[in-house]
């Protein structure tokens, strides 16, 4: 599995390099063939400046010239067009231009100004324009023949450049056989313009020049002059396949040498990363497998010494070799934390069963007792909790009850619940008011309380006899209470502050005369502060309506309703606080209850 590891990344070295050899000559190819292309069009433009120079010469060397370009374009279709005329005695422009100098002999064809022809009857003037259109566009077609071209014409356009007005025309049969010029156009010929020749005439409209790209070919236009809103524009078709194909050639020529060259490098390169590179990295990599499976860092380290390139691998395999010593410090750390935590894991599962047997935990907890029942449990958020609730017989006739919430969680706060649960309750034996044993506790705790915890206590005092219930409240949740078959309904009374805070605090006793089938429902502020998954509390409306769900439920069985309900809240969120309710039933004597 190593080995074919190791030569996956030796592989995927040389795809790479491949893919950078293809990449690069493809953006070689690229390059030459846009630089070859833009010489091409660079060398054909100033060529097709000179020729189109030439034909403008041609028009203008007639003075008349702007008014035979309106002429031809207004009576294309009444000319009587001689073609390829070369000046040859006989031919029917010979004719013509012998005619117009016998009727008019003080006219001069080549010589003539715009007025001058004006001044000629209509019958002269078309014998002129016809004489003189054959013999320019014998003189165009000269042109051409020179200098080889495929396509030379003059074309007047529109404002919007849509269509051309050919004038004149000339081309070479073979050139312009299979294109768009299947023949010469003769004058009056109109065409519509594909878009590149439209820019290309708008161009050429304000610029003098531009060429357009038409496939194979390429055409150029230059402007000679306007006639009335038409722009008058030479134009120059070339068959570039020829060209075009000497370029293809030169630069595949240019690519291939190009490439060539580069792959000698990428080879060399190649080798020099296997020797340099992938070696070394191949024994770092056999050493951190080595690691894994031996755990043996000396052994690691021995080897890795052999791997010295003075570079980022040589760094690497020092860095391997720091990493396995510091491995091996942090297993051992590991170890010791893991046997530590287990220790404390041991010591909190100790101390959670001395605090769960500091609670009262045997129900009924006064089995003798017909008079009352009470009820109490405590769910710890941790191992250790905070809350507490303690009840005992001060003497026959009187018991009492607490609830407490201590500040802080976990470890502290259960020491610091222990120490106040045994004050209020030895306070409590001296036969004291609530008001006085939450007074005394509170400077118990006060005079060595350097961590500043607090204690919130709810206190009742039962007088059996009478039920009688004397109270005091240290900042804690208010106590639900249910008269005989009514409902359960918080009530809010008397708070003091909190046990702990400051001293010398007093506290007030309040009074509730409990009748028989009352019941007294107590608690931590983790039941109405259960939150689930959306941070919703469980809160009192709820706590109210889960003791009402069955209000005439025995003690035990209205704590389990209310931790059913607030589980049902709260789903599967964690517990951040600790549960702790306790409920008190009062049925006085026997016989009474069922009395009221």
């Amino acid at each position: 599995m190593n080995s074919s590891k190791r030569s996956s990344l030796f592989f995927h070295v040389i795809i790479l390099f491949i893919f950078v050899l293809i990449l690069t000559g493809v953006i070689t190819y690229a390059q030459q063939h846009n630089a070859s292309d833009a010489t091409v069009k660079e060398q054909t433009e100033a060529f097709a400046d000179k020729v189109a120079g030439e034909v403008t010469l041609a028009v203008k060397e007639y003075p008349a010239y702007e008014w035979l370009l309106r002429y031809w374009y207004e009576n294309a279709g009444k000319l009587d067009i001689e073609y390829d005329a070369e000046f040859k005695t006989g031919t029917d422009t010979e004719r013509k231009a012998r005619l117009l100098a016998e009727r008019y002999p003080d006219f001069q064809p080549r010589y003539a100004g715009e007025q001058d022809v004006k001044d000629l009857p209509e019958e002269g003037q078309k014998l002129y324009g016809e004489v003189a259109y054959s013999w320019l566009i014998t003189r165009v077609d000269q042109i051409k023949r020179t200098y080889g071209i495929d396509f030379l014409f003059c074309v007047l356009t529109d404002e919007s450049y849509e269509t051309q007005f050919f004038m004149f025309s000339a081309a070479d049969e073979d050139s312009v056989r299979g294109t768009n010029y299947e023949e010469v156009y003769p004058i009056g010929v109109t065409v519509t313009v594909s878009d590149s020749q439209k820019n290309a005439m708008r161009e050429a409209s304000l610029n003098s020049k531009h060429l357009a790209d038409a496939g194979d070919y390429l055409d150029y236009y230059s402007f000679v002059c306007k006639s009335g809103d038409h722009p008058v524009l030479i134009g120059l078709t070339y068959n570039l396949s020829g060209i075009k194909s000497s370029v293809e050639k030169m630069t595949d020529r240019s690519t291939i040498s190009a490439v060539g060259y580069q792959a000698v490098l990428a080879l060399v390169c190649l080798t020099l990363v296997l020797l340099f590179v992938l070696t070394p990295l191949k024994k770092v990599q056999h050493n951190i497998r080595l690691y894994i499976e031996t755990k043996n860092s000396r052994l690691v380290c021995e080897n890795l010494t052999e791997v010295r390139p003075n570079n980022e691998i040589g760094q690497l395999s020092e860095d391997i070799s720091d990493l396995t010593r510091e491995i091996d410090r942090y297993v051992d750390r590991i170890r010791d934390i893991a046997s530590e935590k287990q220790k404390i894991e041991s010591e909190l599962s100790v101390a959670a069963r001395i605090q769960e047997a500091m609670l009262p935990s045997t129900f009924p907890a006064f089995p003798d007792r017909t008079e009352f029942d009470v009820y109490a449990s405590m769910d710890p958020a941790r191992e250790v909790g905070g809350d507490f609730y303690y009840f005992l017989m001060t003497d026959d006739d009187h018991l009492c009850v607490m609830i407490a919430d201590v500040s802080g969680k976990g470890v502290p706060a259960a020491l610091f619940m222990m120490a106040s649960m045994i004050l209020l309750a030895d306070n409590a034996r001296m036969g004291k008011t609530p008001a006085q044993i939450l007074a005394d506790t509170n400077t118990a705790i006060i005079g060595n309380n350097r961590e500043e915890m607090f204690v919130t206590v709810w206190l009742g005092i039962l007088e059996i006899s009478t039920g009688k219930l004397t109270a005091a409240n240290a900042g804690h949740e208010y106590p639900v209470i249910k008269r005989g078959s009514g409902k359960y309904e918080l009530l809010k009374d008397k708070h003091g502050l909190v046990i702990g805070a400051m001293e010398g605090i007093k506290y007030k006793d309040y009074e509730l005369e409990l009748k028989p089938g009352d019941k007294l429902f107590v608690y931590t502020d983790g039941v109405p502060e259960a939150t689930d998954a959306e941070y919703k509390l469980f809160g009192t409306d709820r706590l109210t309506e889960a003791l009402n769900a069955d209000p005439d439920a025995e003690p035990e069985q209205t704590l389990k309703n209310v931790r059913e309900a607030v589980d049902a809240f709260v789903k599967d969120a964690e517990q951040f606080d600790d549960l702790t309710m306790l409920c008190l039933e009062y049925r006085g004597r026997e016989g009474e209850q069922g009395n009221a």
